[in-house]
């Protein structure tokens, strides 16, 4: 499926397979503490690989095509901004990616503040006194440039593991 040399990233939706076919007893979903261990220990073997500054850019890579992908398959690209916005916040719930609150919207720019709770990244983590969620960062630029069709970036400027207690993005087209 992704053996192959290339420079561009290949996935879609399609590539996660038939989950009722492949897990008819245990369904689609997992613990935290499972999504966590691979995230980290993946996070880990790219840190030691490269460096750490490598790795968290190449998980927001990932969590780019991810966001990309998300916003094609599970939200609904034609509607206005508002009610986007609040598809998003519902989907993460749905999915227990985390909850969403807008803090912030400029609609004739489309920069945004955004916060996510109860993350499914790093809530519940011990202090490190950074910010980690470099996916998110991804998973949330990815969204909105499928959506619109620009090129977005988002900075994580809080998180729960640098003692903030929610992580909250900087969402801006570029």
């Amino acid at each position: 499926m992704f053996k192959e040399e290339r420079s561009d990233p290949r996935f879609s939706w399609d590539d996660i397979g038939d989950i009722k076919k492949g897990r008819p007893n245990l369904g689609d979903s997992c613990p935290v503490t499972m999504y966590r261990l691979l995230r980290f220990t993946i996070y880990d073997a790219l840190a030691v690989e490269f460096d750490t500054k490598q790795a968290a850019k190449l998980f927001k890579k990932a969590g780019f095509i991810a966001g990309r992908e998300f916003c094609k398959k599970l939200l609904n690209k034609n509607q206005q901004l508002q009610e986007f916005l609040a598809e998003i916040q519902s989907k993460f719930l749905e999915q227990q990616i985390g909850v969403v609150r807008i803090e912030e919207i400029e609609p004739k720019t489309l920069n945004l503040v955004l916060t996510v709770s109860e993350d499914l990244e790093c809530s519940g983590l011990p202090l490190s006194e950074e910010t980690i969620c470099d996916y998110d960062e991804g998973l949330i630029a990815g969204i909105m440039s499928e959506y619109t069709g620009k090129l977005f970036d988002a900075k994580e400027i809080d998180c729960w593991a640098s003692g903030k207690r929610v992580c909250r993005f900087k969402v801006y087209p570029l």
